[in-house]
C-alpha cells in the first residue's frame, strides 16, 4: 500500500512539473514572438524622383530585408518624395522627425541638408551625396561624428574618366556643352570637378544654368550651336527631365555624355559609372549596424566599390558616334 501511495504521489509531481514547464515554454515563446514583432520605424526623404536615386532606395530597403527586417511584419517604412519643391523637403524632414522615426534615410544632398538641421536626435543616414564635407553633413568621412553617416556617389575617377573618354570616343569634339541647376549644391561641386577635367583634357565648355525640370530642353537647344557633345553631370533637376535632353540629343546627333549608369540606360550614350542599388544596399547595411546599437557618428562615409565604362550602342548611332573595338574596350555595352 504504501508503495502504490509513493508511487501516485511521485506520478502527480512529475505531472506537475510537466504542466510547470510546458508554461514556462510557452511564456518562454511569446515572449521571444514578441521580440521578433517588435517594430521599427524608418522614414525615407528623396528630393526629386529619378532611377538612380529611386534604385539607391531600393537597395537601402533590400538591405533592410535580408537582414531580416520586412514591411508588414517588424518594420514600418514612412517614404516622402519632395518633388523637386524645396519647402516640400523641409517639411518632410520636420515631419519625419515629428514622427519618432528610430532613423530617417534622405536621399540625395538638399533632403539631408533638411534632415540634418531638423535633428541630433535621430539617427540619420545619406546616400547619393556628392560631397558630405562640402554639404556640412559630416565633419570628417573617417569619423563624422554626432548622429549622421551614410554613403557618397562620388568615385574619386568618375569625372575624369567620363571626360577622357570624350576625347577617346569623338576626337574631333572642341567644346563641351554642361546643363545643371546652380541651386543644387552636389551638381555645383561636379560642374567644377568637371570644369576641371576639361581643361586637363584640353577641351572648352559651355554652361547653362537652369532652375527647375521645364527649362531643362529649352537649355538644351540653346547649348546646340555652341557644343560638339553634351555632358550632364550629377544633377538631380536635369536627370529628373533627362528625356527632353536625350531628344535634342538624337534629333542633332549630340554624343551626351553622363555622371551616372543609369542615365545611360535612359537613352544616354556613356559614362564611367556604378550601380545605385549597390550604394544603397551598402547603405542599408550601415542601418542595420545602427539598429544592433552603433552610433552612426562612428561608421565612416562610404563610397562606390566599382566603376566600370558602359556604352549604349543604340544612342551611339542615334547621336552619331562610331564604334569600333579598340574604343569598345573593356566597356559594357548595352542598348543592342
Amino acid at each position: 500500500m504504501r508503495k502504490l501511495l509513493a508511487g501516485l504521489i511521485g506520478s502527480s509531481m512529475l505531472l506537475l512539473s510537466a504542466c510547470g514547464s510546458s508554461g514556462a515554454d510557452e511564456a518562454s515563446s511569446s515572449g521571444d514572438n514578441e521580440k521578433e514583432q517588435e517594430v521599427v520605424k524608418i522614414g525615407i526623404t528623396q528630393i526629386v524622383e529619378h532611377p538612380s536615386l529611386d534604385a539607391a532606395r531600393e537597395g537601402f530597403i533590400a538591405a533592410l530585408k535580408d537582414a531580416g527586417y520586412e514591411e508588414g511584419k517588424n518594420l514600418e517604412l514612412d517614404y516622402q518624395n519632395a518633388q523637386g519643391d524645396a519647402n516640400n523637403n523641409m517639411s518632410i524632414a520636420q515631419n519625419l522627425v515629428n514622427d519618432d522615426n528610430d532613423l530617417i534615410l534622405a536621399i540625395a544632398t538638399a533632403s539631408a541638408q533638411s534632415v540634418v538641421q531638423s535633428t541630433k536626435d535621430i539617427p540619420i543616414l545619406f546616400t547619393g551625396i556628392t560631397d558630405p564635407l562640402s554639404a556640412d553633413l559630416v565633419k570628417d568621412l573617417d569619423k563624422p561624428g554626432e548622429n549622421v553617416t551614410g554613403t557618397s556617389d562620388t568615385h574619386p575617377d568618375a569625372i575624369k574618366n567620363t571626360i577622357a573618354s570624350i576625347k577617346k570616343f569623338v576626337p574631333e569634339a572642341k567644346t563641351v556643352g554642361i546643363i545643371y541647376n546652380d541651386g543644387e549644391a552636389n551638381s555645383i561641386v561636379n560642374v567644377e570637378n568637371a570644369k576641371k577635367a576639361l581643361e586637363e583634357n584640353g577641351l572648352e565648355y559651355a554652361l547653362t544654368a537652369i532652375s527647375t525640370s521645364s527649362e531643362v530642353k529649352q537649355a538644351a537647344e540653346s547649348l546646340v550651336d555652341r557644343s560638339d557633345v553634351f555632358y550632364i553631370p550629377k544633377d538631380n533637376t536635369v536627370v529628373s527631365a533627362l528625356e527632353s535632353v536625350i531628344t535634342v540629343a538624337n534629333k542633332e546627333k549630340i554624343p551626351t555624355f553622363v555622371g551616372e549608369s543609369d542615365s545611360v540606360e535612359r537613352g544616354t550614350f556613356s559614362s564611367y559609372g556604378f550601380e545605385y542599388h549597390d550604394l544603397g544596399y551598402k547603405t542599408g547595411e550601415m542601418a542595420i549596424e545602427i539598429l544592433n546599437g552603433k552610433n552612426p557618428g562612428d561608421i565612416p562615409v562610404g563610397f562606390p566599390d566599382n566603376l566600370e565604362l558602359i556604352v549604349n550602342k543604340s544612342a551611339a548611332e542615334k547621336q552619331g558616334v562610331e564604334l569600333t573595338d579598340e574604343r569598345l574596350e573593356g566597356a559594357k555595352v548595352i542598348g543592342d
